[in-house]
């Protein structure tokens, strides 16, 4: 089954919120989930977004793909930056070579 994270509708009329939700991508919509990382409120201009960075990144390390609108609230949350500042310094990190005493020595 493939896992997505998605936006699950909570909140009154005219008055939405989110839960930025993990569920499998068969469900529907406000249907069953596995887990909630978070809330997203439109109506509100600063603060709309609380998120458990640490759950999305373990959600995305196993494979969750995101929905093009949480893609977004995680753009915006800088999750997906640092993942992929993560990401280049280990590879950077991998394909340095270290310097022996004697290059050090020469220079």
């Amino acid at each position: 089954m493939a896992v997505r994270i998605r936006l699950r509708r909570e909140g009154r009329k005219k008055a939405p919120t989110y839960r930025i939700v993990v569920t499998e991508s068969t469900m529907p919509r406000d249907g069953r989930f596995i887990e909630i990382i978070g809330t997203y409120q439109p109506r509100l201009k600063d603060n709309s977004v609380t998120l458990k960075t640490e759950r999305a990144n373990h959600w995305l390390d196993v494979g969750a793909q995101p929905s093009d609108t949480v893609r977004s609230i995680l753009r915006r949350a800088g999750v997906l930056k640092a993942r992929h500042e993560a990401r280049l310094a280990s590879k950077l990190q991998s394909a340095a070579v270290p310097l022996t005493e004697d290059k050090k020595d020469e220079a």
